[in-house]
């Protein structure tokens, strides 16, 4: 099977993609792939580290405002679907799949146009301006949550969860724990607001440090690069106490969540399918700086279920994140229904689910 793999402008759209590569390629050694993103983006770096074929086009994003760049977007996607049909009919493709970005805009469009079989991937409960679009033209659209249902054709939606969670799943728990410097047999949660760190989230935490340290738990707290220097600084002026490690990045995430027994973390796509696939309750803090507040709607998606805990930003202090830690973590019976329903919301297989669903097309 020939196929092609288009998704980009985050680590949200490209990971799950790489995913579902990974798991093609434990079951179909001839399988062939080829990567289609653009020049500037993460993609284009991320991808041929993996061994993957790429090639790139040209496209930028729509903007939500009326904008003569628009007009230049227009031109550029015209332009982008000439592009990948050339470069579909030469690689031959048998299927080819959209995991989210506007590069994948022209290449799936240029895919359905030629009658080849194609799907979407949406990772979130609402979906960007680009599935939308494309959701007319697709066989079908793969969904991570039931709320993101709604916004397209029924006829067209299986729900196949995220292929990044079935990456953390046989992780060594215990291994990942002494990794991070994380004692055996004492409860830990993890607080991270992702690669690049959350300053409202930092500034709650080093408000809170001493009376974390007098908790009968552990706290593994990543920074994010940016913010490490910053914060050990104040940190040194503090003190550290000797439950708390302070980390700037964790490179090993899948192994270190899998020791892990609450969370506390944004509420992007991808971090919520591997916590669900692991069965680990959460605080979620939604970033209120991304496209249609869709990180609240997905948090919602599991406070919902009583699998975590909602705190919005705007109500995010010290007291509170350590009230709602406590909460958790030292009433036993409570952290383990919150474990039952974060993995009832889980779907380990979904890599699975998504490669049968590319098989089914190609038939």
């Amino acid at each position: 099977m020939k196929i092609v793999v288009s998704g980009g402008g985050t680590g949200g759209h490209i990971y799950p993609a790489l995913a579902l590569i990974r798991e093609i390629q434990k079951t179909d050694k001839n399988a062939e792939f080829l990567y289609i993103g653009t020049e500037k983006g993460l993609e284009s770096k991320i991808v041929p580290r993996e061994n993957i074929a790429f090639k790139s086009i040209h496209i930028t994003g729509f903007r939500r405002k009326l904008s003569f760049e628009n007009v230049k977007t227009v031109l550029r996607f015209l332009k982008g679907v000439r592009n990948s049909r050339k470069i579909l009919k030469e690689f031959k493709a048998d299927v080819v799949i959209g995991t989210g970005g506007y590069v994948c805009g022209p290449v799936v469009y240029a895919a359905a146009k030629l009658g080849i079989p194609t799907v979407i991937h949406e990772q979130n409960s609402v979906p960007g301006l680009t599935n939308k679009f494309l959701s007319r033209y697709v066989d079908r659209i793969g969904i991570c949550f039931e709320e993101a249902r709604q916004f397209f054709p029924e006829n067209k939606v299986v729900m196949t969860g995220n292929p990044r969670a079935s990456e953390v799943l046989g992780q060594d728990g215990i291994k990942g724990r002494l990794s991070a410097g994380l004692k055996i047999n004492k409860p830990a949660v993890l607080i991270f607001g992702g690669s690049r760190g959350a300053k409202p989230l930092n500034e709650a935490v080093l408000k809170s440090i001493t009376e974390l340290g007098s908790k009968p738990y552990q706290v593994l707290y990543v920074t994010g690069d940016v913010h490490y220097d910053e914060v050990k600084k104040e940190v040194e002026l503090i003190g550290n106490p000797e439950n708390v490690i302070i980390k700037p990045f964790i490179h090993n995430m899948p192994e270190v969540l899998a020791g892990i027994d609450l969370t506390v973390a944004r509420a992007g796509a991808t971090t919520l399918a591997e916590l669900t696939s692991l069965g680990i309750p959460s605080i979620l803090i939604p970033s209120p700086y991304v496209t249609d507040n869709h990180q609240e709607k997905n948090a919602r998606a599991l406070s919902d279920h009583e699998a975590a805990v909602l705190l919005l930003e705007k109500d995010l202090t010290g007291p509170k994140l350590v009230e709602h830690i406590d909460s958790i973590l030292t009433d036993g019976d409570r952290l383990k229904q919150m474990k039952a329903a974060s993995k009832e919301l889980g779907i380990p297989d979904a890599a699975a689910r998504m490669y049968r669903l590319l098989q089914e097309l190609v038939k």
